[in-house]
């Protein structure tokens, strides 16, 4: 199969496309054949794999007998040269650790070192959607890496945990607290951001003022709280307060004194 484009298909091939692509990687994840298997994992579509590996993902939890075989191949899979294929092999186990972290959890540590940015962008966009609805194992694994000599691993660590921030800001805060004293740039850039990232919701300012107040490095909690006020104005469709609101409601509750 050559780069199909999967969204110039018609709503109908697209289900006849994932349907065939979800057949052949159960014909041949039994067999113990992959050469189509790889052709997905490795097309330049993103839709594409994306189909292929939620296809990994339904087939592990719908054949329970078989999960052990496929961990299995995709550790197998995780050892090919193309990054497009150890990438799919990421966002398979993704799909598996939003409710079987411990089994997957090897996919990620080793994810995290890999050479080529893509299959990082993966292990930061796996551990986004299994902290979403599964973030007591992906909350205590990220835990281990937020002092990593690597600023790269920090950085990711990071960003890797906002989307539970969203929604469930006390959740992430704690770790957030750890990276206060970063020197590195790049980490406390991203920091900042996430901060206002999980700060615009109902009623998570309330929260995020309140754990800041605990927080000893003052400067940068100046540069968040900025963050979060800009962030109000930025999503101002969205934001559960208004960007004045936001102003006085920190005025009011945190002194930075």
């Amino acid at each position: 199969m050559q780069a199909m484009a999967y969204y110039d298909l018609s709503k109908q091939e697209r289900i006849n496309v994932s349907t065939e692509i979800s057949n052949t990687i159960l014909n041949e994840f039994e067999g113990g054949k992959f050469s189509n298997t790889i052709i997905y994992f490795s097309d330049e579509d993103t839709y594409i794999r994306k189909t292929a590996y939620i296809a990994v993902g339904r087939l592990y939890f719908s054949n329970k007998s078989f999960q052990t075989r496929i961990i299995e191949i995709l550790n197998s899979l995780l050892l090919q040269d193309d990054f497009k294929i150890r990438q799919t092999v990421i966002n398979s186990a993704g799909e598996i650790g939003k409710t079987d972290f411990d089994t997957v959890q090897h996919f990620f540590d080793k994810g995290l070192f890999d050479t080529h940015h893509s299959p990082r962008n993966a292990v930061i966009g796996s551990i986004k959607k299994m902290g979403e609805v599964n973030p007591k194992p992906v909350l205590r694994w990220a835990k281990k890496y937020l002092h990593h000599a690597d600023k790269e691993i920090r950085r990711e660590i990071c960003h890797g945990i906002e989307l539970r921030g969203r929604e469930f800001p006390q959740d992430i805060l704690p770790l957030l607290q750890e990276l206060q004293h970063d020197k590195t740039a790049r980490v406390r850039n991203t920091l900042v951001h996430v901060i206002g990232q999980i700060a615009y919701k109902k009623g998570c300012l309330e929260i995020v003022i309140e754990h800041l107040k605990n927080w000893d490095n003052k400067e940068l909690v100046a540069d968040a709280l900025n963050e979060i006020i800009d962030v109000h104005h930025r999503y101002r469709n969205f934001s559960a307060k208004t960007q004045t609101e936001a102003v006085h409601y920190i005025a009011d509750n945190l002194s930075m004194g």
